[in-house]
């Protein structure tokens, strides 16, 4: 069964989670954490490289220790110390930790305070109120938990983007090469860029008796089939996706792919359009009494019904129909529009390259700038800055900006918002940045009123750039911030200060509907990699996908301006100029 880098960086998860259980120390645990974070946003298949004979690559933070264990478990799907620390616990803890909200040391209170070894147990103890009652849980802990539960035990899961990718995308290009086959689109909810995914659509157009459904039902990760048929057939990998193959003659292939992206509240408000014009649309192409007029590409489904063409990360009924009818759907920004990164992190604080390795990298990117904005000293695991290391990295920053040609690297800090709304270093150091990003990486479930001033107090500092991962989310693993977003943006807006969308796949945070809010209150957003290594600055692109689910344009993000564009922005965040940073970008 071949092993995805997914696989690999999942088993280190878990070793890191059974660690944590069993309190080993905690750099070692993270060491196993941010190897797992490095290989699963690498494009790089690390397991085939190393089947056909090639070396492993050396990769930030991974030494001969860790290098063994990739090796180890992509060649057998799992590794001795793995299996060693799954004999020490209960079998079920593992799935436990898959339980969004419970990290190891919930588990562990769970296991050691009430018993609880499986999520039935679980659910009984959550029905019956017991967690509640346990330290650091509470009622609304307790119900969150329960839900997350009784989704689990349902069977419904959905699989993060970024993951649906690692088995989508070798699938598609395994069916690409049989025998007879033209186009191969994965569809559905993969194809509208939703940060997750419950299962996965292929749609293939193929000559007639070409072998798709031999070929597709013989996939090496192929678990169980479910139905199987000559156009449609339906599969589990071994990953627990459900993938569904669907064959259509090209003809149909425009209407078939229109209709596979989805949505279903989309399709149906198309679908009335053309019942408004007398037509028939379905999943074989327009009709008119009967005789097909469009339906071989998805432009002349669109052009048939007077509409402009929709982008498929668009079609959610939410306003894109009525914008086509009158050609004002906005021109998404594009992944080549970004100028530069704007939050990035070295090994000065938990990164794994240098200053010079990432500033080397964002050029090779085709950047012309890129802020490097390690954490404050708050974050201890991640050996934050103060100001006396700040200012030394600050220096770096100054000769390397001597040195270096086609890149201007920007000083800049990632602060903690404290639970009061002040801000982790003194105005003193935070003077002397081009940026700070600002962010709350504490306190996490503080009430909805506390929660809003608190980030409402730290957005009226004078020196306070840009908002991060304004949620604070981790998508399926901790639920985002309660807090009145509206008022967030809108208090952004009077104060200059700008968004962030956080691209990396765990947070792609601002939301859709978040980044849509803001770019109608007339705040820029800067699509960002938070790249902890020179790896993961490929992560943009699913932050350009959410924002083009969001309807931003190039001129609503923040990071698509040139260098000369950007500084005096940044300058008034930071007091340096009379003009608000608002009045600027307009």
């Amino acid at each position: 069964m071949p092993v995805h880098n997914a696989d690999i960086a999942r088993a280190f998860e878990e070793i890191a989670d059974l660690l944590e259980i069993e309190e080993a120390n905690p750099f070692r645990v993270r060491a196993y954490r941010n190897a797992a974070r490095t290989l699963g946003g690498l494009r790089l298949d690390i397991a085939a490289t190393i089947s056909e004979g090639g070396e492993l690559p050396k990769l930030p933070g991974i030494g001969a220790d860790l290098a063994n264990k990739i090796r180890e478990i992509a060649a057998t799907g799992t590794c001795g110390l793995l299996e060693r620390l799954k004999t020490e616990l209960p079998p079920a803890i593992t799935e436990l930790l898959r339980i969004p909200g419970l990290g190891p040391k919930r588990v562990k209170v769970l296991y050691h305070d009430l018993g609880v070894h499986t999520i039935e147990q679980l659910h009984e103890a959550a029905r019956e109120g017991r967690v509640r009652s346990l330290a650091g849980f509470g009622e609304k802990t307790e119900l969150g938990i329960l839900q997350s539960v009784e989704t689990r035990l349902s069977g419904a899961r959905r699989f993060k983007l970024a993951l649906a990718a690692q088995y989508a995308q070798p699938l598609a290009a395994y069916l690409r090469q049989a025998e007879g086959v033209g186009e191969v689109v994965i569809a559905g909810s993969f194809r509208r860029w939703r940060e997750t995914v419950g299962d996965i659509d292929i749609l293939v157009s193929a000559a007639p008796g070409a072998p798709v459904m031999e070929r597709f039902a013989s996939y090496g990760e192929v678990k169980e089939v479910l139905a199987s048929g000559p156009a449609r057939s339906s599969v589990i990998l071994a990953s627990g996706i459900q993938v569904d193959l669907r064959v259509v003659a090209e003809g149909s292939f425009g209407a078939a792919l229109h209709y596979f992206t989805g949505s279903k509240a989309h399709n149906i408000a198309v679908r009335r359009i053309a019942q408004e014009k007398g037509l028939k649309l379905n999943e074989y192409g327009v009709f008119r009494r009967g005789k097909p007029v469009a339906g071989k590409t998805e432009a002349s489904v669109f052009e048939v019904l007077g509409l402009e063409f929709i982008p498929p990360e668009l079609r959610e009924d939410a306003g894109e129909i009525e914008a086509a009818r009158r050609g004002r759907l906005p021109r998404l920004v594009e992944r080549s529009d970004l100028r530069g990164d704007l939050h990035t992190h070295t090994r000065a604080t938990d990164g794994r390259a240098s200053v010079r390795e990432m500033a080397l990298a964002a050029r090779e990117q085709r950047f012309s700038y890129l802020a490097i904005t390690d954490h404050s000293r708050r974050e201890r695991m991640a050996h934050g800055l103060d100001p006396r290391r700040l200012a030394k990295q600050m220096d770096e920053i100054e000769r390397l900006n001597g040195q270096l040609e086609g890149i201007t690297l920007l000083k800049g800090i990632e602060v903690d918002i404290l639970e009061d709304g002040s801000l982790d270093l003194p105005d003193s150091a935070l003077a002397q940045l081009d940026l700070v990003i600002g962010a709350v990486h504490s306190h996490f479930r503080l009430p909805r009123a506390r929660q809003t001033e608190r980030i409402l107090r730290a957005l009226d500092r004078s020196h306070i750039s840009v908002l991060a991962h304004p949620s604070a989310r981790l998508i399926g693993e901790r639920e985002p911030c309660d807090v009145d977003m509206l008022r967030i943006i809108r208090k952004a807006r009077d104060r200059g200060v700008f968004l962030e969308l956080d691209a990396q796949p765990d947070r792609l945070d601002l939301s859709d509907i978040h980044c849509r809010m803001a770019k109608d209150e007339g705040v820029p957003v800067a699509v960002n990699s938070d790249a902890h290594s020179a790896l993961e600055f490929d992560n943009l692109r699913f932050g350009i996908g959410q924002a083009r689910r969001g309807w931003l344009e190039r001129s609503d993000v923040l990071n698509t301006r040139t260098l000369a564009e950007l500084k005096p922005l940044l300058a008034a965040t930071m007091g340096r100029s009379p003009r608000r940073a608002k009045r600027i970008a307009k």
